[in-house]
């Protein structure tokens, strides 16, 4: 593995591992834990919301194929109300190219990664631990999915990790996630200073240098909004956050309206 792919052989991987695999011609990736005999975990949508909501597209993505498995006939098990699923390997990468995710690079390697969502600066926990999580979850999920705040790289984060954020809700732990949103946010936030800039190369640089400061900061090994959360207390914890969710936007639809003073009549 290097700075430009982290490419590997299947021969490579190991129980515990956090892979990868591009989907749609590079333009996301997928995720899930490797637990050894050809088995990977990872995290999708719920089978129930799989013909309910066609209003995120990009979701609707990530469902995994139908179709049963020649190979595996436990591949593709899933809980009736889990997006958590169990797959084989070949399933996983529908013919894509594996790779793996790297865990406790230095912050030099991290900022010079062209893409997020490939690598943290996080360190993993032991293996056996990482595999206990992902078979943890799989009886007993983790929540429901959201393409920015929860996806399938925030799964294989805390399956290798622990680490949850614990304060408001916003952009998850993913790499994926932050990216996404830090292009554009960077080239906003660095329009004053385009003004600044000489020419098309210095606002490149610009752009550049935010979009790389916003993945940093949004790392789960560099965020102080992070805890472990212990996987047995997980469901808990969620369940915490979906209520503090639900009470914020009660809050916001429930704030009374200004009216305007009414204009008294003039007297004749």
């Amino acid at each position: 593995m290097g700075l430009l792919s982290n490419r590997v052989e299947r021969s490579e991987i190991r129980p515990g591992d956090h892979i990868y695999t591009w989907r749609a011609v590079y333009a996301y990736s997928h995720h899930g834990i490797y637990v050894g005999g050809s088995k990977v975990v990872h995290f999708t949508r719920k089978k129930e919301a799989e013909g309910s909501d066609s209003s995120n597209s990009t979701s609707s993505l990530l469902l995994e194929p139908s179709s049963e498995c020649p190979t595996f006939p436990d591949c593709g098990f899933q809980l009736p109300d889990s997006g958590v699923v169990l797959t084989c390997l070949d399933c996983f990468l529908r013919n894509g190219s594996l790779y793996c995710f790297e865990y406790g690079v230095p912050s030099a390697v991290f900022l010079a990664k062209l893409r997020g969502g490939t690598c943290t600066i996080a360190q993993s926990d032991p293996s056996e631990v990482v595999v206990h999580r992902a078979m943890y979850l799989l009886q007993n999920g983790f929540g429901n999915y959201d393409i920015f705040e929860n996806n399938c790289e925030d799964f294989a984060l805390y399956c290798k990790t622990g680490l949850l954020p614990v304060e408001e809700p916003g952009i998850g732990t993913s790499g994926q996630a932050s990216s996404a949103i830090g292009v554009p946010l960077a080239a906003l936030l660095s329009t004053p200073l385009k003004l600044f800039a000489a020419g098309p190369l210095g606002m490149a640089t610009v752009t550049a240098g935010m979009y790389c400061a916003g993945r940093y900061i949004t790392d789960i090994g560099v965020r102080k909004d992070v805890a472990k959360i212990e996987v047995e207390n997980l469901s808990s914890h969620l369940g915490r956050r979906l209520i503090e969710d639900e009470g914020s936007v009660n809050v916001r639809s429930e704030k009374p309206k200004t009216l305007l003073p009414m204009k008294r009549k003039r007297e004749r």
